[in-house]
């Protein structure tokens, strides 16, 4: 997947669950919950534009991090819907099964990318 895909991706997985997190329900934990989600996900969007104007390979480590640290908590903050019941497991399926990939994704793109870094020292 190229960045320009991938980009597009972690911007509509942070409007589903900006969607999403408009269904939740009026009680505090609804509230609390949706704020979270709101923010991580779009930071997981943000995040990642950051990630594709890296300079070298340390600095694409370190903000590849933070969006796996926020899709991460995105993917906490859904189990917890379910698991609690504020809302279907139908209606968080496929967004949840999206933060899982988004968290496969970056996982292994951090690996890459340490890898990588690892390679090229002299040493």
């Amino acid at each position: 997947m190229n960045p320009d895909e991938l980009r597009r991706r972690t911007q509509v997985f942070a409007v589903e669950v900006i969607r999403l997190s408009r269904v939740l329900p009026p009680t505090a934990e609804g509230r609390t919950f949706a704020g979270q989600l709101i923010r991580c996900s779009a930071s997981v969007a943000a995040n990642y534009r950051a990630v594709c104007r890296a300079r070298s390979y340390k600095e694409f480590i370190a903000k590849i991090g933070i969006v796996l640290e926020e899709v991460d908590e995105a993917q906490f903050w859904l189990e917890l819907i379910v698991n609690l019941e504020l809302l279907a497991p139908d209606k968080v399926k496929s967004t949840l099964a999206e933060a899982t990939g988004l968290v496969a994704i970056f996982t292994a793109s951090r690996r890459t990318a340490q890898r990588r870094l690892a390679s090229s020292r002299p040493g």
